[in-house]
């Protein structure tokens, strides 16, 4: 299963190592790499079974048994004896995980120490510590309040629409993205915030918010005139298929006469995810996508009700929509139950798979490429809309500005 989003840089995190573990370092790092390269032997000969299903059987095989280790310490020695630093010893051993994760020259292949592994999967399921409020600009570019979200910290503070952010703890926000604003906002559980806003270009008010956790639900759904259903995933997490079945309960209800699916910066997620969504509009036995890597060639196929087959339906992409975004898009235009508008997709046609390890540690690595239903490799290819509508810089989204909702709309009242 691919557990990975679009990529992103993780910071490194030294773990601590306890005092009855501590010995010679040159020693703790021949053995370290002593049994991660015995355990690959041990694999290989069928021993031991990696996680996840995962059984390398790849082009790598004709890696010598061993590697020169000598070579290895010599450098350390050289750290160790030379370097005008403070080093320690999880920070040696990290480092060494993350250079053989790093020598593939594979961006989506990493190794996670515990602490970035959580910060990974929080990241995928849309879980994080803040203030629980959805950020954008204006079209002046000002740091600007979309929404509040319900019965969370920044609601409750008294944060409402179209606040504009001025200052993060004392600093200004001119100038400055989206990203950089929210990286700022978020923090530990039970930390606070200080905020100065504008609230109708008039009144400035200061908040001072304590972070909390919070869980952004994946999907969100609308019914909007003309009976049209919308549905946002945001990205393809561990509640995305329940959300995705309710959505599709609910627009057969209301005999929607089209549906938009916007996969708009949805950076991907969880297969499986991908595969139940896609599966909500194809038949039994229609092709997802085809894997192809160390496990051999893999058709995925549906096996749901396609209970919403026949609908007409667009799906909405941009160079934001990436990995389970693209499983998802190729294959309702492949099979003919969608039409695409927006711009080409990112790109990104591998699959990872995840492996844990005692420490809470893990290495994500890229195990398949993917196909789209007619053939084609999704990987630096992307998809290309049926319909190519650039988006306006500064549109908000579903609003008469957003360009390729609007053309979403209009293809589905004519259609």
């Amino acid at each position: 299963m691919e557990q990975n989003q679009h990529p992103a840089a993780v910071q490194p995190a030294a773990a601590q190592v306890s005092s009855s573990q501590r010995f010679s370092r040159g020693a703790l790092i021949l053995l370290i790499l002593f049994g991660v390269f015995t355990l690959g032997m041990y694999v290989g000969e069928g021993r031991i079974k990696l996680p996840l299903g995962f059984q390398p059987h790849s082009e790598n095989n004709n890696l010598p048994a061993t590697l020169d280790y000598a070579t290895v310490n010599q450098v350390y020695m050289s750290l160790k004896a030379n370097y005008d630093g403070k080093l320690t010893e999880s920070q040696l051993i990290d480092g060494l995980k993350h250079g053989l994760a790093e020598s593939t020259k594979d961006p989506y292949t990493v190794y996670f120490t515990a602490k970035e592994a959580k910060d990974f999967n929080d990241e995928l399921n849309n879980s994080f510590s803040g203030i629980g409020a959805e950020l954008g600009q204006d079209k002046d570019g000002n740091l600007e309040v979309i929404s509040p979200l319900a019965g969370l910290p920044a609601e409750k503070a008294g944060l409402k629409p179209q606040d504009l952010i001025t200052e993060i703890n004392g600093k200004s926000t001119a100038g400055e993205s989206v990203d950089d604003a929210v990286s700022k906002i978020r923090g530990q559980k039970g930390t606070k915030v200080k905020l100065q806003v504008v609230r109708s270009h008039s009144q400035t008010l200061n908040f001072t918010i304590t972070r909390d956790d919070i869980t952004v639900p994946s999907v969100t759904t609308k019914i909007l005139a003309g009976n049209i259903g919308y549905v946002q995933i945001s990205t393809f997490a561990n509640d995305t298929s329940d959300l995705m079945q309710k959505a599709a309960d609910k627009f057969k209800s209301a005999h929607v006469k089209g549906i938009i699916l916007d996969l708009r910066e949805n950076p991907g997620g969880l297969v499986q995810s991908a595969i139940n969504t896609s599966g909500l509009w194809l038949k039994n036995g229609q092709t997802i996508f085809t894997s192809k890597g160390t496990e051999g060639t893999q058709l995925n196929t549906a096996n749901g009700d396609g209970e919403l087959n026949g609908i007409p339906t667009v799906v909405l992409i941009d160079a934001g929509s990436a990995s389970a975004s693209e499983i998802t898009t190729g294959a309702l235009h492949d099979n003919h139950d969608a039409y695409v508008i927006g711009a080409k997709s990112y790109g990104k046609g591998v699959e990872q798979s995840l492996i844990n390890f005692d420490d809470d540690s893990q290495l994500k690595v890229t195990i398949a490429s993917w196909y789209r239903p007619n053939g084609q490799n999704i990987n630096h290819k992307g998809i290309t809309p049926d319909k190519t509508v650039k988006e306006p810089t500064n549109a908000k989204a579903l609003a008469s500005s957003d360009a390729q909702f609007q053309a979403a709309l209009t293809y589905l009242t004519s259609h």
